[in-house]
């Protein structure tokens, strides 16, 4: 581990440490658990843009309400992102219900998040959208911690440790 002093403020390349709350429309739609903050390195686009740019220069301690706008967060819904499948296509033990989420694999392999917007006897629509595209979102944030990201981690793309994403994938 590499002999760096313990930042003060969040920058590029900390790590930092931090309790939220998502508010969507004034309802709660996430909060990181109690007592396990999420992690990620900063200026890496770990979490969405609008509230990584917010959080420069916040010490341990410090809270915020943050508002992102929808094109700032996860974008505007894109009607091009929304399909009709045939019904015929889905096993028989997925629920076929509106509202229900499932993971898709396209012809090269990859599996993309949908969710089912439109069921009909011989169709199934499917929103492939994030959920939460089109939506401004509010973030209440504490700073629990901060450190130097290692140079494993920088080169990596993620924090080692236990609360962060496996892969160094978008957290929030």
């Amino acid at each position: 581990m590499e002999n760096q002093q313990k930042p003060n403020v969040i920058a590029d390349d900390v790590v930092v440490s931090m309790n939220y709350t998502l508010t969507v429309n004034g309802e709660v739609f996430e909060s990181s658990p109690e007592g396990e903050p999420i992690e990620f390195i900063q200026g890496h686009g770990h979490i969405i843009p609008g509230l990584e740019r917010q959080l420069y220069g916040m010490s341990i301690g410090d809270s915020k309400e943050v508002s992102v706008a929808s094109d700032d967060a996860y974008g505007e819904v894109d009607p091009e992102a929304v399909m009709e499948v045939p019904r015929s296509e889905f096993p028989e033990d997925i629920p076929l219900l509106p509202g229900v989420q499932l993971q898709v694999r396209n012809e090269e392999g990859e599996d993309l998040d949908a969710t089912i917007t439109k069921v009909s006897a011989d169709s199934i629509e499917l929103d492939f959208n994030h959920p939460l595209a089109g939506k401004d979102l509010t973030f209440d944030v504490t700073v629990v911690d901060l450190r130097p990201a290692t140079d494993e981690e920088i080169s990596h793309g993620h924090v080692h440790g236990n609360n962060h994403g496996e892969h160094g994938e978008e957290l929030l």
